[in-house]
């Protein structure tokens, strides 16, 4: 099954179909999981799967060439969003952009950044 599957485990609310696009876009034959998840577990997450920390915004993890996981907080991506000047909404769907591109082999940089922006414009139209 391509696509992708989305689970909310926060109180937050979010708009599924903007990471359907997204999704879409940047892996159209990938099968990926997106989990919104809390401070707690985004923090144990990130301890035991990279040995750091800290809570990060947004985890990406290949478990094989067509299949991937992406967990955002988004209480991290509240406390970030202004910084980028975007809507929570956005940020969250560029973290889920900059995910989508870490599963596809981009590392960061400019190259990602900008395509990242440019993906997110397509998407948002801002």
């Amino acid at each position: 099954m391509k696509g992708l599957t989305i689970r909310n485990l926060t109180r937050q609310a979010v708009l599924g179909s903007l990471f359907v696009k997204a999704s879409k876009k940047i892996l159209p034959s990938w099968e990926v999981s997106l989990v919104f998840i809390g401070e707690v577990r985004a923090k144990r997450l990130n301890k035991d799967l990279r040995g750091k920390t800290y809570t990060p915004n947004v985890l990406s993890y290949a478990l094989n060439e067509k299949h991937g996981e992406i967990f955002i907080c988004p209480k991290s991506a509240e406390k970030q969003a202004s910084e980028f000047g975007l809507s929570l909404r956005d940020f969250m769907l560029l973290l889920f952009i900059h995910g989508l591109l870490h599963l596809k082999g981009y590392r960061h940089g400019t190259t990602m950044e900008r395509y990242e922006r440019k993906v997110l414009t397509q998407i948002v139209g801002t």
